[in-house]
């Protein structure tokens, strides 16, 4: 399962508009779950599948519960779940944890369970009495199956039961760290889902087609809004924003370890430099990036988001000034969950920024949009563009009236927040030397 990459991807799979890279899948899917099941189900460590046996059993034994999130078939994480599975280094940590492993969303708590549904790998550090002390995710795993360090997710393990430790008296620090009421309480509830799946997997039929993928969450909930009509929240455009978003990349074997700054940035600006440790941003304490993520996730529009860092013996207190627009910097390129909004937003294309060296050749201005259409859907909802007229290798110089710079993530937003389903945008593109006027469907 995942939450927050591509999982077993079915729904994105008929549509035949997936990149090798997010498509990439065990062949025997349906033999992969069946066989995760039959070697976890009497598991001496792990919970199998049973995120309320868990929260039970962490009642009982005083213990923390830490539950994993996995697409049994995806590759993605693939080395990471193994290394986690089997790693005699992460055994003293984990036999202090009540371990639960969970393959598919079903039936997972909406309000409880908020994290990067785009991964196919998570993890959620709890207290039996519902609080979450963090997340754990990692997007480096998410793109290279073969990457097995757990470095990064054994000091998330330290750091969680350190947090555990000192329970409850930190229990208000934990409060920017919980989730927030949603509008349905289980994945099966919302429309895009009801009535496609159950609560439980269908062990007697098709398992795989039974199962509720983490992304698909986002999908649904992005379904909802603009089948209702209603501009799509910034948060669901771009989810869980990296780091780099606001111009810092950090270590991954790290918690929080700052590797580069980019000049300039809003990190620069807040006077973050390489090496500095973060401890805290939003007021909230980290145990991973993902926690990172998770605080930018919740930060304002715009204004100050404190943040404290480690550097050297002493601790420091910054401030990240966020300027109107910074989510939208948010690299959803490569997010699964960018799919279903290329359709809505794009019809089915894939589009990336001109470099200005590119642009310079076709006689293209740097502060003008100028979009090539990499990608072309085929198929379904996808292939719309394709229809409209649209041709890979096109360039997006105007649309509905906008021909400022922007990236493919931007123009989404843009599109997402101000048209409906059922209205058609004009689109000049550049196709070779000559200018084509067309006609963008909504969906």
């Amino acid at each position: 399962m995942n939450m927050k990459l591509p999982q077993l991807l079915l729904p994105l799979l008929a549509s035949g508009f997936l990149t090798t890279a997010f498509a990439d899948a065990v062949k025997d899917r349906e033999g992969a779950v069946r066989k995760d099941k039959a070697e976890m189900q009497n598991d001496a460590r792990w919970i199998y599948n049973d995120w309320h046996k868990g929260f039970a059993e962490a009642k009982r034994t005083g213990k923390p519960l830490l539950i994993v999130l996995r697409c049994v078939p995806c590759l993605s994480c693939m080395g990471l779940d193994a290394s986690v599975l089997t790693s005699t280094a992460l055994t003293p940590l984990l036999d202090q944890f009540v371990c639960v492993r969970l393959i598919n969303a079903n039936a997972i708590e909406l309000a409880k369970f908020q994290f990067d549904y785009d991964l196919s790998f998570s993890t959620l550090f709890f207290n039996a009495d519902g609080t979450l002390y963090g997340r754990y995710g990692s997007w480096s795993h998410q793109k290279d199956p073969t990457e097995k360090t757990t470095l990064g997710y054994q000091r998330s393990l330290e750091a969680a039961l350190a947090i555990h430790t000192a329970y409850p008296v930190n229990k208000a620090a934990l409060a920017g760290k919980q989730g927030s009421p949603t509008p349905f309480a289980t994945p099966v509830e919302i429309p895009l889902l009801a009535g496609k799946y159950k609560r439980d997997l269908d062990w007697e039929g098709k398992v795989v087609g039974s199962c509720v993928h983490c992304h698909q969450i986002g999908d649904a909930y992005r379904s909802y809004y603009r089948d209702a009509g209603k501009p799509l929240p910034n948060d669901l455009i771009y989810p869980m924003p990296m780091p780099e978003t606001v111009g810092v990349t950090l270590e991954p074997d790290h918690i929080a370890k700052v590797k580069s700054v980019v000049p300039g940035s809003i990190a620069a600006k807040a006077g973050v430099n390489p090496g500095d440790d973060f401890i805290s941003v939003g007021g909230q304490l980290l145990l991973s990036i993902a926690d990172f993520a998770w605080a930018l996730h919740r930060a304002p529009e715009s204004g100050p988001l404190a943040a404290k860092v480690k550097r050297g013996p002493s601790e420091s207190p910054l401030t990240f000034t966020l300027p109107a627009g910074w989510r939208t910097k948010s690299d959803i390129s490569k997010r699964v969950g960018t799919w279903p909004m290329r359709a809505m937003a794009l019809g089915g294309m894939t589009l990336v920024d001109l470099p200005d060296s590119d642009r310079a050749t076709r006689g293209l201005a740097k502060d003008k949009l100028a979009l090539h259409v990499k990608g072309l859907g085929q198929y379904n909802k996808h292939a719309a563009a394709k229809n409209a007229g649209f041709q890979k290798d096109d360039v997006l110089l105007e649309l509905n009236g906008k021909s400022a710079r922007a990236t493919e993530g931007e123009l989404i937003g843009q599109i997402l927040q101000s048209t409906r389903p059922g209205e058609k945008l004009k689109a000049t593109v550049l196709r070779g030397d000559q200018r084509v006027e067309l006609l963008l469907p909504m969906q």
